[in-house]
């Protein structure tokens, strides 16, 4: 089979896998779905691509990944920011900075990781899971193999969390409303904060604690304030890697990501008009499709055996990061939100 009509197929299957009861509830969204069915279509087939096929999926990994970035921005709206309140704004700032930072620091002159899975990998962890690591890709024109790496570890590390989260609000004498926004501010993907937010939401009401459905609510909009600020991050990203870059006309490219003010103009535009509810659900399902496609892309691309030439540093570098997420998210939330 063709990849020009694999990938539509594979990222469309991801897609209504991901609408499984029992997937969803484990929080494996479209996006990795889409890669680790890309990866074993790629492997299975086992046939060369044609040079129409290699820019078509050329074409999938840049202008579709930038179109699903941009149609993304309808799932936000700067109300949201209102609901929760500055302060939840303000930590997710804070974690998303400290985790970058951190990972960048540690992957790059610690594990002495290649510069684009360190970037990626910490770019994952500290803002929204795939769709960061793949945004992020997009400013650095990274290889293949080092966003596979980067977005494995990340729904690795995310799931763990999701599974995490409901015995830690056991543990915590949060309030639902608190550990939702506690949830939203660290776990990784948009899916996984859904997923756990649901779960301890259930655990509260069932104990006869009528706000927890807060839980739920407060997750999702503190991890969408998050995601709203991939957009700042990646005009950051882009002039830092343009002021290292010496004499690369390629890199220079990097300076104006438009694609993220069309990201942060779909949030304006959703903000000020009242988008009926079928074309919001439309939009970002065609979003989902047209990410999932890129992921799809990027899977079919992809070797293990450059992945298994990693090692175990990516890991490792992932694990630091989760860990403070959990821990150092938790008390920043109790710093900044109370319990």
């Amino acid at each position: 089979m063709s990849l020009i009509i694999a990938l539509p197929i594979i990222a469309i299957s991801a897609l209504l896998l991901s609408r499984v009861p029992e997937i969803a509830q484990v929080g494996l969204s479209a996006l990795p779905l889409a890669i680790i069915i890309g990866i074993t279509w790629g492997h299975i087939s086992r046939r060369t691509a044609t040079d129409k096929e290699m820019k078509f999926t050329k074409f999938c990994q840049q202008k579709l990944l930038r179109g699903g970035i941009i149609l993304f921005g309808f799932s936000l709206s700067f109300q949201q920011i209102l609901a929760v309140g500055w302060e939840a704004v303000i930590l997710d700032a804070i974690v998303i900075t400290t985790v970058f930072c951190v990972g960048a620091y540690l992957g790059i002159k610690v594990f002495k990781l290649d510069r684009e899975v360190a970037i990626l990998t910490s770019a994952g962890s500290a803002i929204c899971g795939a769709a960061a690591v793949l945004a992020t890709e997009s400013a650095l024109k990274a290889r293949q193999q080092s966003v596979t790496i980067a977005v494995g570890t990340v729904v690795l590390f995310g799931t763990i969390a999701m599974f995490s989260y409901p015995f830690i609000f056991q543990l915590s004498s949060m309030s639902p409303e608190a550990f939702g926004i506690y949830i939203g501010s660290t776990v990784h993907e948009v899916a996984q904060a859904v997923a756990a937010g649901d779960t301890v939401a259930q655990q509260a009401l069932a104990s006869g604690d009528t706000t927890g459905i807060t839980a739920l609510e407060n997750a999702v909009v503190v991890k969408l304030i998050r995601v709203m600020m991939l957009a700042p991050f990646i005009v950051i990203l882009s002039a830092a890697m343009m002021r290292l870059a010496t004499g690369d006309a390629e890199k220079g490219k990097i300076t104006i990501p438009w694609f993220v003010f069309g990201f942060l103009a779909a949030a304006g535009i959703n903000s000020v008009i009242a988008i009926p509810e079928v074309t919001l659900t439309g939009l970002q399902l065609a979003s989902q499709l047209l990410l999932a496609i890129a992921m799809a892309a990027l899977g079919t691309q992809t070797q293990w055996k450059t992945m298994r030439q990693a090692g175990v540093k990516p890991i490792l570098l992932a694990l630091i990061l989760f860990i403070l997420l959990i821990f150092g998210g938790y008390f920043l939330n109790i710093w900044l939100i109370g319990g």
